[in-house]
């Protein structure tokens, strides 16, 4: 089993719609602001910058999937920013469902100078809204908060396996697959 993940963890195929997910993320969360009219808040930016952070880990993918160390760092990479991406998504629905209090009056990112994403992209990573419910994806059935921590644990569950594979799989012990002959 951890053979598919390895051939499945060096496909370009991966890697690449992996990036294509998360600019399809990135525009939907544009779409929604600027089409539909939800003003992002502090918690939804923090999520967009996680959603970057996964893009850029991809890229690094992408590029070094066929060399063992660098698909390690990929993969731990991904891993990190998959994790930072549902706890920022649960402290939403949490907000959003009463079960946190994740009031975020202040809009301030709390992003450190060296990386003030909301200064220098402000169309995309300032906050406008106070944190509460999240618009419907799929109209009375689930919201925006919902989706996305299916999203984000569907990735920490994909990517630890992933990252399980690329330590374990090429252990000395391991069976030779034929994947490793054509890579």
């Amino acid at each position: 089993m951890l053979a598919k993940f390895a051939s499945l963890n060096r496909s370009a195929l991966f890697w690449g719609g992996l990036i294509f997910v998360c600019i399809a993320l990135e525009l939907g969360a544009l779409y929604y602001q600027y089409q539909l009219d939800y003003l992002p808040c502090v918690l939804c930016v923090h999520i967009r910058i996680w959603v970057f952070a996964i893009m850029l880990a991809a890229i690094v993918g992408f590029f070094l999937r066929n060399s063992r160390p660098g698909l390690i760092i990929a993969n731990l990479l991904t891993l990190t920013a998959a994790f930072g991406m549902l706890e920022r998504s649960y402290i939403v629905l949490g907000t959003e469902r009463g079960w946190v209090d994740g009031s975020c009056g202040d809009l301030v990112t709390g992003l450190p100078a060296w990386f003030a994403l909301d200064k220098w992209l402000p169309a995309v990573f300032e906050p406008l809204e106070s944190c509460g419910l999240t618009p419907w994806v799929i109209p009375q059935f689930m919201s925006m908060a919902e989706v996305l921590v299916l999203l984000a644990g569907l990735l920490v569950l994909l990517m630890t396996l992933f990252t399980l594979s690329s330590f374990f799989y090429n252990r000395p012990d391991a069976p030779i697959a034929d994947h490793q002959a054509r890579d």
